[in-house]
């Protein structure tokens, strides 16, 4: 039940705070080459941590930037099984 909650605070954060973020440090994202996206990520983590109280905690900011990286590989891995464009043509 606990990763239900956190996964739906992520989400609801992922959709009002996270365009606001990604707007406001579009020049540092821009130098990094989209690289600071995954410091926004890893702040959302944060904050879900922050809602989310006791029942929820990722242990410091190193170990949400750890896991910011492992979820955006593994959305990559998804993304590509289930929108394939290259079988469709």
């Amino acid at each position: 039940m606990t990763a239900i909650l956190a996964s739906f605070i992520l989400a609801i954060l992922n959709m009002l705070v996270r365009p606001i973020l990604l707007l406001l440090t579009l020049p540092i994202n821009i130098l990094t080459l989209g690289l600071f996206t995954f410091v926004v990520n890893a702040l959302m983590l944060e904050l879900t941590t922050y809602f989310m109280g006791y029942s929820f905690s990722i242990d410091g900011f190193g170990t949400a930037l750890i896991l910011a990286a492992i979820m955006a590989f593994a959305n990559m891995i998804i993304n590509s099984v289930l929108f394939d464009n290259k079988s469709r043509r």
